[in-house]
Protein backbone atom coordinates (compact mmCIF):
# COMPACT_ATOMS: atom_id res chain seq x y z
CA UNK A 1 0.00 0.00 0.00
CA UNK A 2 1.42 3.34 -0.86
CA UNK A 3 0.19 5.34 1.94
CA UNK A 4 0.04 9.24 1.21
CA UNK A 5 1.85 10.89 4.13
CA UNK A 6 2.72 14.25 2.91
CA UNK A 7 0.08 17.12 0.79
CA UNK A 8 2.95 20.06 0.00
CA UNK A 9 0.65 23.03 -1.84
CA UNK A 10 2.84 25.68 -3.84
CA UNK A 11 1.00 29.57 -4.43
CA UNK A 12 2.73 31.52 -7.05
CA UNK A 13 1.60 34.52 -9.26
CA UNK A 14 3.71 34.42 -12.94
CA UNK A 15 4.22 37.65 -14.28
CA UNK A 16 3.29 37.66 -18.55
CA UNK A 17 5.42 39.27 -20.49
CA UNK A 18 2.40 41.39 -21.86
CA UNK A 19 -0.60 42.61 -21.17
CA UNK A 20 -3.25 39.82 -22.11
CA UNK A 21 -6.72 40.60 -23.11
CA UNK A 22 -9.94 38.53 -24.88
CA UNK A 23 -13.51 39.39 -24.87
CA UNK A 24 -14.87 38.22 -21.25
CA UNK A 25 -11.52 38.42 -18.88
CA UNK A 26 -10.93 41.90 -20.11
CA UNK A 27 -6.56 42.60 -19.33
CA UNK A 28 -4.57 40.18 -18.04
CA UNK A 29 -1.33 40.82 -16.53
CA UNK A 30 -0.26 37.70 -14.51
CA UNK A 31 -1.74 34.29 -14.08
CA UNK A 32 -1.55 32.59 -10.71
CA UNK A 33 -0.07 28.96 -10.45
CA UNK A 34 -0.99 26.68 -7.46
CA UNK A 35 1.19 23.50 -7.24
CA UNK A 36 0.75 20.76 -5.20
CA UNK A 37 3.62 17.80 -3.90
CA UNK A 38 2.53 14.94 -2.59
CA UNK A 39 4.29 12.24 -0.91
CA UNK A 40 3.67 8.41 0.42
CA UNK A 41 5.96 6.39 2.64
CA UNK A 42 8.43 5.09 0.27
CA UNK A 43 10.02 8.77 -0.76
CA UNK A 44 7.77 8.93 -3.57
CA UNK A 45 6.52 12.17 -4.91
CA UNK A 46 3.73 13.11 -7.29
CA UNK A 47 3.17 16.81 -8.63
CA UNK A 48 0.22 18.70 -10.02
CA UNK A 49 -0.87 21.98 -10.66
CA UNK A 50 -3.91 24.12 -11.45
CA UNK A 51 -3.59 28.09 -12.36
CA UNK A 52 -5.86 30.97 -12.54
CA UNK A 53 -6.66 34.08 -14.64
CA UNK A 54 -5.36 36.18 -11.82
CA UNK A 55 -7.73 35.65 -9.07
CA UNK A 56 -8.64 32.96 -6.58
CA UNK A 57 -5.81 31.23 -5.98
CA UNK A 58 -5.46 31.93 -2.30
CA UNK A 59 -8.53 30.21 -2.06
CA UNK A 60 -7.45 27.61 -4.08
CA UNK A 61 -4.26 27.14 -2.14
CA UNK A 62 -6.57 27.19 1.52
CA UNK A 63 -8.17 24.17 0.27
CA UNK A 64 -5.35 22.17 -0.42
CA UNK A 65 -3.71 23.49 2.73
CA UNK A 66 -6.45 23.30 4.97
CA UNK A 67 -9.48 21.18 3.97
CA UNK A 68 -7.57 18.18 1.96
CA UNK A 69 -4.76 16.75 4.04
CA UNK A 70 -6.96 15.64 7.02
CA UNK A 71 -9.16 13.92 4.47
CA UNK A 72 -6.36 12.52 2.53
CA UNK A 73 -3.44 11.87 4.70
CA UNK A 74 -2.75 7.82 5.85
CA UNK A 75 -5.05 6.85 3.13
CA UNK A 76 -3.72 4.58 -0.10
CA UNK A 77 -2.33 7.25 -2.40
CA UNK A 78 -3.10 4.38 -5.49
CA UNK A 79 -6.96 3.91 -4.85
CA UNK A 80 -7.12 7.30 -6.76
CA UNK A 81 -10.88 6.76 -7.94
CA UNK A 82 -11.94 5.92 -3.67
CA UNK A 83 -9.48 9.27 -2.30
CA UNK A 84 -11.57 11.52 -5.39
CA UNK A 85 -15.07 10.46 -3.79
CA UNK A 86 -13.77 11.24 -0.12
CA UNK A 87 -12.58 14.38 -1.04
CA UNK A 88 -15.69 15.13 -3.21
CA UNK A 89 -18.06 14.61 -0.64
CA UNK A 90 -16.09 16.20 2.10
CA UNK A 91 -16.21 19.61 0.65
CA UNK A 92 -19.38 18.96 -1.15
CA UNK A 93 -21.71 21.85 0.74
CA UNK A 94 -18.94 24.15 0.10
CA UNK A 95 -17.62 22.93 -3.09
CA UNK A 96 -18.85 21.76 -6.26
CA UNK A 97 -17.06 23.85 -8.73
CA UNK A 98 -14.83 26.93 -8.18
CA UNK A 99 -12.00 26.94 -6.10
CA UNK A 100 -12.54 23.99 -4.44
CA UNK A 101 -12.85 21.70 -7.94
CA UNK A 102 -9.30 23.49 -8.84
CA UNK A 103 -7.66 22.40 -5.84
CA UNK A 104 -8.91 18.61 -6.26
CA UNK A 105 -8.07 18.77 -9.92
CA UNK A 106 -4.47 19.53 -8.73
CA UNK A 107 -4.29 17.09 -6.20
CA UNK A 108 -5.49 14.04 -8.68
CA UNK A 109 -3.05 15.01 -11.01
CA UNK A 110 -0.60 15.01 -8.38
CA UNK A 111 -1.86 11.26 -7.51
CA UNK A 112 -1.79 9.84 -11.10
CA UNK A 113 1.99 11.73 -11.35
CA UNK A 114 3.15 9.65 -8.14
CA UNK A 115 1.23 6.28 -9.12
CA UNK A 116 3.04 6.55 -12.51
CA UNK A 117 6.31 7.45 -11.35
CA UNK A 118 6.04 4.15 -9.16
CA UNK A 119 5.19 2.46 -11.53
CA UNK A 120 8.61 3.83 -13.78
CA UNK A 121 5.42 4.32 -16.70
CA UNK A 122 4.62 7.19 -19.03
CA UNK A 123 1.41 8.55 -17.70
CA UNK A 124 -0.22 8.35 -21.24
CA UNK A 125 0.17 4.48 -21.55
CA UNK A 126 -1.00 3.97 -18.03
CA UNK A 127 -3.69 5.62 -18.55
CA UNK A 128 -4.58 3.65 -22.01
CA UNK A 129 -1.64 4.28 -24.39
CA UNK A 130 -3.48 4.95 -27.91
CA UNK A 131 -0.78 7.04 -29.85
CA UNK A 132 1.99 9.18 -28.84
CA UNK A 133 1.56 11.97 -31.10
CA UNK A 134 -1.23 14.17 -30.77
CA UNK A 135 -2.39 17.18 -33.51
CA UNK A 136 -1.44 20.34 -31.63
CA UNK A 137 -2.52 24.15 -32.29
CA UNK A 138 -1.08 27.44 -31.25
CA UNK A 139 -3.76 28.96 -28.76
CA UNK A 140 -2.99 32.81 -28.75
CA UNK A 141 -4.34 35.75 -26.77
CA UNK A 142 -4.48 38.07 -29.01
CA UNK A 143 -7.81 40.05 -29.04
CA UNK A 144 -5.89 43.09 -28.66
CA UNK A 145 -3.84 42.60 -31.67
CA UNK A 146 -3.82 44.79 -34.59
CA UNK A 147 -3.87 42.55 -37.93
CA UNK A 148 -0.12 42.46 -38.92
CA UNK A 149 1.04 41.92 -35.26
CA UNK A 150 -1.64 38.76 -35.81
CA UNK A 151 0.05 37.38 -38.49
CA UNK A 152 3.53 38.31 -37.27
CA UNK A 153 2.61 35.81 -34.40
CA UNK A 154 0.77 33.43 -36.72
CA UNK A 155 4.59 33.02 -38.50
CA UNK A 156 5.91 32.70 -35.17
CA UNK A 157 4.09 29.82 -34.47
CA UNK A 158 4.36 28.35 -37.85
CA UNK A 159 8.21 28.11 -37.38
CA UNK A 160 7.78 26.54 -33.95
CA UNK A 161 6.28 24.01 -35.81
CA UNK A 162 2.44 24.63 -34.94
CA UNK A 163 0.33 23.39 -38.39
CA UNK A 164 -3.01 24.54 -36.70
CA UNK A 165 -3.87 28.19 -35.01
CA UNK A 166 -6.85 29.52 -32.74
CA UNK A 167 -7.39 33.60 -32.56
CA UNK A 168 -9.73 35.44 -30.36
CA UNK A 169 -12.74 37.05 -31.58
CA UNK A 170 -15.67 39.06 -29.74
CA UNK A 171 -14.69 42.58 -30.84
CA UNK A 172 -17.24 45.25 -29.92
CA UNK A 173 -18.08 45.12 -33.81
CA UNK A 174 -18.65 41.93 -35.83
CA UNK A 175 -17.35 43.20 -38.89
CA UNK A 176 -13.97 43.07 -37.33
CA UNK A 177 -13.97 40.08 -36.16
CA UNK A 178 -14.92 39.05 -39.65
CA UNK A 179 -11.84 41.11 -41.39
CA UNK A 180 -9.47 39.48 -38.62
CA UNK A 181 -10.87 36.13 -39.66
CA UNK A 182 -10.44 36.74 -43.60
CA UNK A 183 -6.85 38.02 -42.74
CA UNK A 184 -5.78 34.83 -40.94
CA UNK A 185 -7.40 32.94 -43.65
CA UNK A 186 -5.48 34.75 -47.04
CA UNK A 187 -2.54 34.58 -44.62
CA UNK A 188 -2.74 30.59 -43.76
CA UNK A 189 -4.17 29.64 -47.06
CA UNK A 190 -7.24 27.05 -47.86
CA UNK A 191 -7.50 23.73 -45.89
CA UNK A 192 -5.47 25.26 -42.95
CA UNK A 193 -6.91 24.31 -39.20
CA UNK A 194 -7.92 27.50 -38.32
CA UNK A 195 -10.32 27.92 -35.23
CA UNK A 196 -11.77 31.03 -33.36
CA UNK A 197 -12.83 31.08 -29.67
CA UNK A 198 -15.37 34.46 -28.34
CA UNK A 199 -14.47 33.59 -24.88
CA UNK A 200 -18.51 33.52 -24.16
CA UNK A 201 -19.21 36.87 -25.70
CA UNK A 202 -22.23 36.58 -27.17
CA UNK A 203 -26.18 35.80 -26.88
CA UNK A 204 -27.17 32.37 -28.72
CA UNK A 205 -28.73 34.70 -31.63
CA UNK A 206 -25.55 36.89 -31.87
CA UNK A 207 -23.43 33.55 -31.78
CA UNK A 208 -25.68 32.21 -34.71
CA UNK A 209 -25.29 35.40 -36.58
CA UNK A 210 -21.40 35.86 -35.94
CA UNK A 211 -21.09 32.29 -37.08
CA UNK A 212 -23.11 32.60 -39.95
CA UNK A 213 -20.54 35.53 -41.33
CA UNK A 214 -17.74 33.44 -40.60
CA UNK A 215 -18.46 30.03 -42.53
CA UNK A 216 -17.26 31.58 -45.92
CA UNK A 217 -13.56 31.06 -43.68
CA UNK A 218 -14.13 27.37 -43.18
CA UNK A 219 -13.32 27.46 -39.48
CA UNK A 220 -12.87 24.40 -37.60
CA UNK A 221 -14.57 25.34 -34.54
CA UNK A 222 -15.96 28.05 -33.20
CA UNK A 223 -15.34 28.15 -29.60
CA UNK A 224 -17.21 29.27 -26.31
CA UNK A 225 -19.40 31.81 -28.22
CA UNK A 226 -21.86 31.99 -25.22
CA UNK A 227 -21.69 31.51 -21.21
CA UNK A 228 -21.42 27.54 -20.32
CA UNK A 229 -24.40 27.43 -18.48
CA UNK A 230 -26.90 28.01 -21.27
CA UNK A 231 -27.31 24.52 -22.61
CA UNK A 232 -30.02 25.17 -24.55
CA UNK A 233 -28.25 28.10 -26.27
CA UNK A 234 -25.18 26.18 -27.08
CA UNK A 235 -27.54 23.56 -28.75
CA UNK A 236 -29.34 26.26 -30.73
CA UNK A 237 -25.53 26.87 -31.71
CA UNK A 238 -24.85 24.24 -32.82
CA UNK A 239 -28.07 23.47 -35.05
CA UNK A 240 -28.20 26.71 -36.59
CA UNK A 241 -24.63 28.22 -36.88
CA UNK A 242 -23.22 25.84 -40.03
CA UNK A 243 -19.96 25.03 -37.96
CA UNK A 244 -18.92 23.00 -35.27
CA UNK A 245 -18.66 24.25 -31.75
CA UNK A 246 -16.27 23.59 -29.17
CA UNK A 247 -16.89 24.27 -25.28
CA UNK A 248 -16.51 23.05 -22.14
CA UNK A 249 -13.62 24.81 -20.48
CA UNK A 250 -15.59 26.58 -18.24
CA UNK A 251 -17.66 23.27 -16.97
CA UNK A 252 -16.52 21.71 -13.40
CA UNK A 253 -18.09 18.23 -13.85
CA UNK A 254 -18.84 15.31 -15.56
CA UNK A 255 -22.64 16.07 -14.74
CA UNK A 256 -22.45 19.07 -16.83
CA UNK A 257 -20.68 17.64 -19.99
CA UNK A 258 -22.86 15.57 -19.55
CA UNK A 259 -25.71 17.40 -19.99
CA UNK A 260 -24.13 19.80 -23.03
CA UNK A 261 -22.83 16.60 -24.83
CA UNK A 262 -26.46 14.55 -24.33
CA UNK A 263 -28.28 17.52 -25.33
CA UNK A 264 -26.01 18.10 -28.48
CA UNK A 265 -25.02 21.07 -27.26
CA UNK A 266 -21.10 20.63 -28.32
CA UNK A 267 -19.19 19.27 -31.43
CA UNK A 268 -15.66 19.69 -29.60
CA UNK A 269 -16.12 18.82 -26.01
CA UNK A 270 -13.35 20.63 -24.28
CA UNK A 271 -12.22 19.67 -20.59
CA UNK A 272 -9.47 21.27 -19.20
CA UNK A 273 -7.56 18.89 -16.60
CA UNK A 274 -7.19 21.71 -14.23
CA UNK A 275 -10.55 22.65 -13.52
CA UNK A 276 -12.89 19.70 -14.34
CA UNK A 277 -11.84 17.75 -11.75
CA UNK A 278 -8.29 16.35 -12.29
CA UNK A 279 -7.01 12.94 -14.45
CA UNK A 280 -9.85 11.37 -13.61
CA UNK A 281 -12.73 13.00 -14.35
CA UNK A 282 -11.17 14.16 -17.80
CA UNK A 283 -10.77 10.41 -18.62
CA UNK A 284 -14.49 9.84 -17.92
CA UNK A 285 -15.39 13.05 -19.75
CA UNK A 286 -12.84 11.82 -23.12
CA UNK A 287 -15.18 8.38 -22.66
CA UNK A 288 -18.31 9.82 -22.39
CA UNK A 289 -17.65 12.23 -26.07
CA UNK A 290 -16.57 9.20 -27.10
CA UNK A 291 -20.16 7.21 -26.26
CA UNK A 292 -21.39 10.22 -28.51
CA UNK A 293 -18.51 10.04 -31.40
CA UNK A 294 -17.38 13.06 -30.59
CA UNK A 295 -13.89 14.07 -30.45
CA UNK A 296 -12.75 15.56 -27.32
CA UNK A 297 -10.15 18.73 -27.69
CA UNK A 298 -8.63 20.42 -24.65
CA UNK A 299 -8.02 23.60 -22.91
CA UNK A 300 -4.35 25.01 -20.97
CA UNK A 301 -2.00 22.42 -19.03
CA UNK A 302 -0.77 21.05 -22.33
CA UNK A 303 2.28 18.96 -20.40
CA UNK A 304 0.04 17.21 -18.86
CA UNK A 305 -3.04 17.38 -21.61
CA UNK A 306 -0.65 15.53 -24.07
CA UNK A 307 -0.95 12.38 -22.41
CA UNK A 308 -3.99 12.32 -21.78
CA UNK A 309 -5.28 12.84 -24.87
CA UNK A 310 -2.67 10.63 -26.25
CA UNK A 311 -4.11 7.94 -23.57
CA UNK A 312 -7.78 7.78 -25.47
CA UNK A 313 -9.02 6.93 -29.18
CA UNK A 314 -10.91 10.04 -29.48
CA UNK A 315 -8.55 12.78 -28.65
CA UNK A 316 -7.69 15.13 -30.94
CA UNK A 317 -6.24 19.15 -31.26
CA UNK A 318 -3.92 19.85 -28.39
CA UNK A 319 -4.27 23.55 -27.00
CA UNK A 320 -1.14 24.73 -26.67
CA UNK A 321 -1.79 27.68 -24.24
CA UNK A 322 -0.58 31.34 -24.37
CA UNK A 323 0.05 30.92 -20.48
CA UNK A 324 2.99 28.36 -20.26
CA UNK A 325 5.33 27.25 -17.58
CA UNK A 326 8.16 26.91 -20.05
CA UNK A 327 10.47 29.11 -18.52
CA UNK A 328 9.46 27.29 -14.82
CA UNK A 329 10.17 23.41 -16.12
CA UNK A 330 12.93 22.00 -17.52
CA UNK A 331 11.63 20.02 -20.71
CA UNK A 332 8.68 21.84 -22.17
CA UNK A 333 6.45 20.27 -24.63
CA UNK A 334 7.99 19.15 -27.83
CA UNK A 335 6.20 20.30 -31.75
CA UNK A 336 7.28 18.47 -33.90
CA UNK A 337 5.32 18.99 -37.62
CA UNK A 338 2.45 19.85 -36.04
CA UNK A 339 2.19 17.23 -33.65
CA UNK A 340 3.11 17.53 -29.36
CA UNK A 341 4.65 14.31 -28.56
CA UNK A 342 4.12 12.66 -25.51
CA UNK A 343 7.30 11.72 -23.43
CA UNK A 344 8.29 8.38 -22.34
CA UNK A 345 9.38 10.15 -19.08
CA UNK A 346 7.73 8.42 -15.72
CA UNK A 347 4.54 10.19 -14.62
CA UNK A 348 3.57 13.18 -16.80
CA UNK A 349 7.53 14.04 -16.84
CA UNK A 350 7.33 17.94 -15.56
CA UNK A 351 9.79 19.08 -13.39
CA UNK A 352 9.32 22.05 -11.89
CA UNK A 353 12.29 24.88 -11.06
CA UNK A 354 11.35 25.14 -7.65
CA UNK A 355 13.74 27.56 -7.00
CA UNK A 356 12.78 29.87 -9.47
CA UNK A 357 9.01 29.63 -8.55
CA UNK A 358 10.40 30.74 -4.98
CA UNK A 359 10.97 34.60 -6.94
CA UNK A 360 7.06 34.59 -7.50
CA UNK A 361 5.49 33.05 -4.63
CA UNK A 362 2.26 35.09 -4.18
Amino acid sequence: MAVLTAIEPGYYRLPLPTALTDAMHGEMRAFELNTVRVRDADGEQGVGYTFTCGRNGAAIDAVLRRDFPEVAIGEDADRIEHLWKRLWWASHYGGRGGPTVLALSALDMALWDLKARRLGQPLWKLLGGHAPRVRCYAGGIDLHLPVDQLLRQTDANLERGFRAIKMKVGRERLSEDVERVASMRRHLGDGFPLMADANMKWTADQAIRAARAFQPYDLTWLEEPIVPDDVAGHVRVVREAGIPIAAGENLRTLWEFKQLVAEGGVSFPEPDVTNCGGITAFLKIAHLAEAYNLPVTSHGAHDVTVHLLAAVPNGDFLEAHGFGLDAYIAEPLRIEDGCALAPDRPGHGIAFDWERLQAIRA
